[in-house]
C-alpha cells in the first residue's frame, strides 16, 4: 500500500519536467531553461559604454573576463528600472560570448511539467518578438512567460557585443578600473 502511494506522488519522469530559473521584469514573471544559465549574480559596478545600443547597460568584470550587460527590461520594450538589492545579472553564453542579462529579481528555480506549457498567445507575440518566446507556463494561479535568452539578441547584435567585450578586454585598450563597493 505504501509503494502505491509513493508512485502516485511522483508526478512524472524528470524528462517531462522543465527546470526553469524564474525572474521578474516590469511586474511580470518570466522563466528560462536552467541549462541556458551559467550563473546568477548580484549587480556589481557596471561601467557605461558611450554610444552603445540603448539596451546595453554597460560592462562588468567577471573574474577577469569583460562581460556586456543587457538591460532585459529595455530589450523587451518595458520601462527600465533602477537596480536595487533584489536586482540580479543572469549570465548566459551565446555563441561563445558571455552576456549578462539585468533583471529586477530572481525568484527561484521551478520544476514545471511540459504539459503545463501552452503556445504563446498571438497578442503577446505582437508585443514581444515571438522568436524570444517558447510559450506560457502555468503553475497554479501563476503564469510564466517562457523566454529563450539565446534568441533575445540577433546574430548581428551578438557579434557587436562580442566585439565590444573583446575590445574592452584587449591589452591595447584601456583597462577597466576595479572599484571596491
Amino acid at each position: 500500500m505504501f509503494e502505491e502511494k509513493a508512485e502516485k506522488e511522483d508526478p512524472s519522469p524528470s524528462k517531462e519536467l522543465l527546470h526553469l530559473v524564474v525572474f521578474e521584469l516590469s511586474g511580470e514573471e518570466f522563466g528560462v531553461d536552467i541549462m541556458q544559465v551559467s550563473e546568477i549574480m548580484p549587480v556589481s559596478k557596471i561601467t557605461r559604454v558611450p554610444q552603445a545600443p540603448e539596451c546595453v547597460k554597460g560592462l562588468i568584470n567577471l573574474r577577469g573576463k569583460i562581460v556586456v550587460v543587457i538591460d532585459l527590461n529595455r530589450r523587451l520594450g518595458f520601462s527600465s528600472k533602477e537596480s536595487d538589492s533584489l536586482s540580479r545579472i543572469i549570465i548566459v553564453e551565446v555563441r561563445d560570448t558571455m552576456i549578462g542579462m539585468l533583471v529586477n529579481s530572481v525568484t527561484g528555480v521551478l520544476k514545471l511539467p511540459v504539459s503545463s506549457v501552452e503556445p504563446t498567445p498571438d497578442m503577446i507575440k505582437s508585443k514581444i518578438n515571438a522568436e524570444y518566446l517558447t510559450g506560457v507556463g502555468k503553475k497554479g494561479d501563476r503564469l510564466l512567460i517562457l523566454l529563450n535568452l539565446a534568441r533575445v539578441l540577433g546574430e548581428e547584435e551578438i557579434d557587436e557585443l562580442s566585439q565590444l567585450s573583446s575590445s574592452a578586454s584587449s591589452p591595447s585598450s584601456e583597462q577597466l578600473p576595479e572599484e571596491n563597493t
